[in-house]
């Protein structure tokens, strides 16, 4: 089966950002993405906004960029769209929060959005599919060809923890406090073809991996295969698909901003041919569970540098090395303010130690949720 790809010679960016919808009075979730969607969609073709969608539950809505040169224009362009949901919000009673889980939402009381392709998903899945009341943030940069893109894959597989790590912002689950970092990476993680990728010896590899799965009537769609890491062959793009949605713009575009420059530095890598040989599936698969676990507090699995047994390292420490690292490239993408913002978020914390800070600090969940709130208003991460 050949499966064809769209060839994109800039690594362009885009972004993708699900949100939780919530009654503006008591913080709970609100079945009203319907209602507000048909709202703001009159007037654009075929009834349907061009920027914002369904996902699984009523309670969620998606915003998405159009393909952005910079991050700081994917942030203006998400800017823009979460203006307009939220001005149709407001006059519902609705507010929106970004983050990997609602607090407090219960997955059983949600209602599944109409598009019959979620339906579909939760009669096939069944339990794991009821249990996705979670929202994500994905990023897609452009490559050159289908090649590079499973060559770039296997390469960003090293820096995949970290990225999760830097955007965990779901300690808490159903009213419970998970005692993870990222909760929402877990319960995702339970779909059949979601997770790490396998590390795939070139595109005819991933050709045959997708043929596999769609003869066999395991999928219909390879879009049905949520790594997290995928070529997206439509699209021309590597998307990200490991991060939790982050509280705040701020954060969502400072990490498509470290994926977009992560990518031109692999291109560039391969250019020259001084691109590394990937890290071992089992030593990725184990740093994504410390991320999940650990977050920023996480000391993740590194090669020793004398060719020793591999060692620990703390990830704030393995970020800073990685954004030295990328700096020439940031600076010919101007994604160098981007990378500044990753260095706060690793300094300061992810969404998930300014949550449980509001616990520590006595308040409840219901607190938890006001200050998801505010953060996503002003767009600054905000301490309690």
């Amino acid at each position: 089966m050949s499966i064809s790809f769209t060839s994109n010679e800039r690594p362009t960016v885009g972004v993708e950002l699900e949100l939780h919808l919530i009654d503006a009075g008591t913080g709970d979730l609100i079945s009203a993405a319907p209602k507000l969607l048909e709202a703001i969609s009159a007037g654009h073709d075929g009834g349907e906004h061009p920027k914002a969608k369904h996902e699984l539950f009523q309670s969620t809505v998606e915003i998405i960029t159009g393909v952005c040169d910079t991050a700081s224009k994917a942030h203006a362009d998400l800017q823009a769209t979460l203006d307009e949901v939220r001005a149709e919000a407001d006059r519902r009673g609705v507010a929106l929060i970004s983050s990997g889980t609602h607090p407090f939402g219960q997955a059983a009381r949600q209602l599944i959005s109409p598009p019959q392709r979620y339906h579909e998903l939760v009669e096939a899945m069944q339990w794991p599919a009821r249990r996705l009341l979670i929202c994500g943030m994905h990023v897609h940069v452009g490559v050159r060809s289908g090649e590079r893109a499973i060559a770039i894959i296997n390469e960003l597989t090293r820096s995949l923890p970290m990225l999760l790590a830097l955007s965990a912002s779901s300690p808490y689950f159903e009213g419970e406090d998970s005692g993870l970092a990222s909760a929402r990476s877990k319960v995702f993680e339970s779909l059949p073809t979601a997770g790490l990728p396998p590390q795939l010896a070139d595109w005819v590899d991933f050709e045959e991996f997708m043929s596999t799965l769609l003869h066999s009537e395991c999928i219909s769609s390879i879009r049905e295969v949520w790594w997290d890491l995928r070529p997206h062959p439509d699209f021309g793009t590597v998307e990200f698909r490991m991060c939790d949605a982050t509280p705040t713009l701020r954060e969502a575009t400072a990490l498509a901003g470290l994926a977009q420059t992560l990518v031109a530095w692999c291109e560039q890598r391969l250019d020259d041919g001084t691109l590394p040989d990937p890290p071992r599936e089992w030593t990725v698969r184990e740093n994504r569970w410390l991320a999940a676990r650990y977050g920023l507090d996480a000391r993740l699995i590194v090669e020793h540098p004398d060719g020793g047994p591999p060692v620990r390292r703390p990830v704030r420490e393995l970020v800073t090395e990685l954004l030295e690292q990328l700096a020439p490239v940031a600076e010919q993408l101007g994604s160098t303010e981007q990378l500044s913002a990753v260095a706060d978020i690793a300094a300061a914390g992810s969404g998930t130690a300014r949550q449980r800070a509001v616990v520590a600090a006595g308040g409840t969940l219901h607190d938890v949720v006001d200050h998801l709130r505010r953060e996503l208003d002003v767009d600054r991460a905000t301490q309690p």
